[in-house]
């Protein structure tokens, strides 16, 4: 049904446009699938896991059997593969960022990059979830300018126990880092400067593994800090297809425009829960949705999530459009408007409910919460701004 032409019992839904009448019949199924799982599975429980920091790690063979990973493999398209990140983000963003993690990078690399070995070896078991997978790249000193800055080394070693590479550093921010069996982790070449990537056994002597504590957004994401002390990894773990940071870029464009959807994903779930609140609540005798400047902020809420959809809409068919996709310019575009978008709608969102704002029990605080994260993750606000400030003057001011 149209949400213009819903009756009077039945409110529009936040897809005010209706864009999701653009996906394919077995899309559209998918999606109902996945909803209800996440109404089942996830919703209920979100806002306990993340109180308690905890995260569900009984929910992967659920979520593997729903059979998402990898959707270019499967002919989804990139609306479909948007629109799943956004409806796991509306359910619980820390769930959505582990999977975008471990799919979006960790599994992604393994099919972009993995050797025929590396691919027979790990890329199975990544798919169903039987193994995790983490992404680590920034450091504790580098964050924005690691592609320079990279202080994490690897030095190849060769002895009676053939080629090796010898890690030392540190990574830090990495998320699903305290648990993950394997990790995409970038170090630089000791000898000649150039960034080498490595499918990285997390559980090898030297690894060692810190959970971050006392986050106030993304509670549920289990985030490690690394240190690698003389780690020895085995050539056959080594990415030989990579030998520079600009062969990361496919990997990070994709990442970040899959964050860019988490953006959207946390309007509709602020939307969802302001609207819903406003209607029940009531204040001089009637509820606080009939207030004028309630439906003002609800109608700001619905124009920044409808907004934020559409631009991403449009960054799915440039993808569906040709291999190379969007370029980064573009990307950075809507990692940076949506976001910006994000973080007034769950303000509005925050400001309806008052006080049951700012506690957990109603949903909303941790929305309001964990969408800092999501304005930082993938390249901050300011960096993508200079991205798509360089893409339409000609001119970087990114030393």
């Amino acid at each position: 049904m149209s949400p213009l032409a819903a009756g009077a019992a039945e409110l529009p839904a936040a897809d005010f446009y209706d864009f999701e009448a653009l996906l394919s019949a077995e899309e559209a199924a998918k999606l109902a699938q996945l909803r209800v799982f996440l109404a089942e599975e996830v919703a209920p429980h979100a806002v306990g896991w993340w109180n308690d920091a905890e995260f569900p790690a009984h929910l992967l063979p659920k979520i593997a059997a729903l059979d998402l990973a990898a959707p270019d493999r499967r002919s989804y398209s990139h609306l479909f593969t948007g629109l799943v990140v956004a409806e796991m983000t509306r359910a619980d963003t820390s769930l959505a960022t582990f999977f975008l993690v471990h799919h979006d990078l960790f599994v992604q690399a393994l099919i972009d990059f993995g050797s025929p070995d590396q691919q027979a070896r790990m890329l199975a078991d990544a798919v169903a979830l039987r193994t995790t997978g983490a992404f680590a790249l920034t450091e504790p000193d580098h964050g924005s300018d690691v592609a320079g800055g990279m202080a994490a080394t690897a030095l190849k070693v060769e002895d009676d126990g053939g080629t090796h590479w010898v890690l030392n550093g540190a990574k830090r921010w990495i998320g699903n880092g305290t648990f993950c069996e394997r990790m995409l982790l970038w170090a630089r070449d000791a000898e000649t400067g150039q960034v080498r990537g490595f499918f990285l056994d997390a559980n090898l002597p030297g690894v060692e593994r810190v959970k971050i504590e006392n986050k106030i957004a993304l509670r549920t994401v289990q985030n490690a800090h690394i240190t690698l002390t003389d780690v020895r990894v085995p050539e056959a773990d080594r990415i030989a297809s990579v030998d520079s940071f600009e062969d990361t870029n496919r990997l990070l464009r994709g990442s970040r425009i899959s964050v860019a959807w988490q953006a959207v994903g946390q309007q509709l779930a602020a939307f969802d829960i302001a609207r819903a609140y406003a209607v029940e609540r009531q204040q001089f005798g009637r509820p606080i949705a009939s207030f004028q400047m309630v439906q003002s902020q609800l109608v700001e809420m619905l124009g920044n999530a409808t907004a934020s959809l559409a631009m991403m809409v449009r960054i799915a068919g440039l993808q569906d459009a040709s291999p190379d996709g969007p370029a980064m310019g573009q990307v950075a575009l809507a990692k940076a408007h949506t976001t910006a978008a994000m973080r007034r709608t769950v303000a509005l969102g925050r400001s309806i409910l008052g006080g049951n704002g700012i506690v957990s029990d109603f949903g909303m605080a941790k929305v309001f919460a964990d969408a800092e994260a999501i304005y930082t993750y993938e390249g901050s606000h300011e960096i993508n701004t200079l991205i798509a400030g360089r893409a339409v003057t000609g001119i970087s001011a990114i030393v």
